[in-house]
């Protein structure tokens, strides 16, 4: 990057991160850094929600998802509309009324302290781990941009948001996070207006579209009914919903957020925001990566999109054999741009044959070119077994340090590190939250003053964020890094929702027969998550009907 994207980074970055530390100054008590005193307003609470899940695996991983598959995984958040409905009518009120500091202190109330703890050590499991990946996102952009191994780069992150959220609690999380939502947006236009800018003078916006829906890319909706198929319209509103039910009304993230509302309704109102902007948010991220791809049409992409990677092979006694698939790589573009542009003067020209006979073509090509992209993974592993082969993760980050003018790198570079910060703040922050109140003040120490369970916040908010930097250091094998959190939620939220659904609606069952449903579900979902039987988001919907079937056949033998 220039001098000038390094100003423009910093000076976003130091600036949004001064102005949380200042508003989030004087939390004297627990409820001030936990709950940020029950102060924000409807607006603040939704931007903090979206903040929360819009983490830099969204801007790093998402547009290469849709590089790669195209528009379906828009469909994952086909369930949150339905989801929010029933957030806003039932779990938002119970936890208002019932003054609670985390989700799972209504578990004790309703069923017993064995249960309770149960779910809220199934959420630090997941959640710490979650966060640990989130943190590795950005980690992975410093090393790219620097040059510097990526251990050095994941510390570096991970310790920044560390240091204001030990500081500053929930208040510092959410002034944070609103300033940083203004920035993503703004971002994202300046991004997708600067992709067709870049495009051939005679290529528009509407010709992109065109040229990707001839390549199967905007296929936003598979309505095929299929349990492998990992996004379609059925796993999107069935498994997508029980996965937003759980995330937004069990997970500790962001129930925390929604806490912090001046009342029930200035939490319900941020709620509804969330979800009437999260779906074209989402959309307009994939559309980039669609954007990305379109551009790659006329203009050479690397081989590999990770330089990292790249550069290991060159230096190997492999680097001819790949040199050999570069060259085949760049022979193959040049036809792929001949028949790219043959395709847009067929549409142009409205001439059916044509169009079919160019898009066959370029279909073609673009298998070719996948081909040699594979011997050239096979090639990285044959050299290092632990290479990472997936960079999915680097197709945005590779397109923007690239071909983007200075000065907005620098914005976009600090747009994904800012996402970072404010998914990860909050994760930690609820990890804190739940291992203080659920733990510590309920069996180590119960008659703990204002300022002892606020020091123990901070050091708990401390250890748990350097639990996630240790996560964070192991978790370049995860592949695509928003499906692995997805996929890894997956493997407790539907349990964990199960629990809240029989708290809430079937009062005849008591502790025990939940939480041994509980142990049950999990050693179910765990075991068809390693078998690979269904896509990752059915494994919500399964874990929730589990949990209430088995609970229920537990209640009959009045367990």
């Amino acid at each position: 990057m220039s001098i000038i994207d390094w100003y423009v980074l910093a000076i976003t970055i130091l600036s949004i991160v001064a102005y949380g530390l200042w508003k989030s100054r004087g939390a004297r008590n627990i409820e001030g850094y936990l709950l940020a005193d029950h102060e924000l307003p409807w607006y603040q609470v939704g931007l903090s929600v979206m903040a929360t899940q819009a983490s830099a695996i969204t801007f790093i991983a998402l547009p290469g998802k849709a590089y790669s598959d195209g528009m379906g995984f828009v469909q994952l958040y086909f369930g949150l509309p339905i989801a929010t409905v029933i957030l806003c009518k039932t779990f938002i009120p119970i936890f208002r009324s019932l003054n609670v500091y985390t989700a799972y202190e209504y578990l004790e109330n309703r069923f017993d302290s064995k249960t309770r703890s149960l779910t809220a050590f199934l959420f630090l499991l997941q959640r710490g781990l979650s966060t640990g990946i989130t943190i590795y996102a950005p980690a992975i952009i410093l090393s790219a941009i620097l040059g510097i191994n990526i251990t050095y780069t994941t510390l570096f992150t991970g310790s920044i948001v560390i240091s204001y959220i030990v500081y500053g609690g929930t208040k510092a999380v959410a002034y944070t996070q609103m300033f940083q939502m203004a920035i993503i947006f703004s971002g994202l236009l300046v991004a997708a207006f600067m992709v067709v800018h870049l495009l051939p003078e005679q290529i528009g916006f509407v010709d992109s579209l065109q040229i990707a829906g001839k390549m199967n890319k905007l296929d936003a909706i598979t309505t095929n009914f299929d349990l492998n198929d990992e996004y379609n319209i059925w796993s999107g509103i069935i498994g997508g919903f029980f996965l937003q039910l759980s995330y937004l009304g069990t997970d500790q993230s962001q129930v925390g957020r929604y806490l912090t509302g001046k009342s029930i309704k200035e939490s319900r109102l941020g709620l509804v925001m969330n979800s009437l902007i999260k779906i074209p948010m989402q959309f307009a991220i994939l559309l980039i990566g669609i954007l990305v791809f379109v551009f790659y049409q006329f203009n050479t992409p690397p081989l590999f999109f990770n330089q990292t990677e790249v550069n290991r092979i060159e230096k190997s006694r492999y680097g001819k054999e790949y040199q050999q698939l570069e060259s085949e790589h760049q022979q193959t573009h040049v036809y792929k741009k001949q028949h790219a542009t043959a395709l847009i003067t067929a549409i142009d020209a409205d001439d059916e044959q044509a169009i079919a006979e160019a898009r066959q073509q370029l279909q073609a090509d673009e298998s070719k070119a996948k081909a040699i992209k594979s011997k050239a993974k096979d090639l990285m592993l044959k050299n290092n077994e632990q290479a990472d082969d997936n960079d999915t993760n680097y197709v945005f980050l590779s397109f923007v340090t690239k071909y983007l003018p200075v000065g907005l790198v620098g914005l976009l570079i600090a747009i994904i590190l800012l996402a970072s910060m404010g998914s990860t703040a909050s994760g930690i922050n609820s990890l804190a939250s739940t291992s203080v109140i659920d733990f510590y003040k309920r069996f180590i120490n119960t008659t703990g003053d204002d300022q002892t369970y606020l020091n123990a916040s901070r050091w708990a908010t401390a250890a748990w964020g350097v639990f996630c930097v240790i996560v964070a250091l192991y978790a370049g094998k995860v592949g695509n890094l928003i499906e692995a959190v997805n996929e890894l939620g997956s493997l407790f939220y539907g349990n964990i929702l199960g629990i809240f659904l029989v708290a809430f609606y079937l009062k005849q069952i008591k502790g025990s027969a939940v939480f041994y449903a509980a142990i049950i579900t999990e050693i179910i979902i765990i075991a068809i998550w390693m078998k690979d039987i269904m896509a990752y988001l059915w494994l919500n919907a399964i874990g929730c009907a589990l949990l209430v079937i088995i609970a229920f056949l537990f209640y009959e033998k009045n367990f």
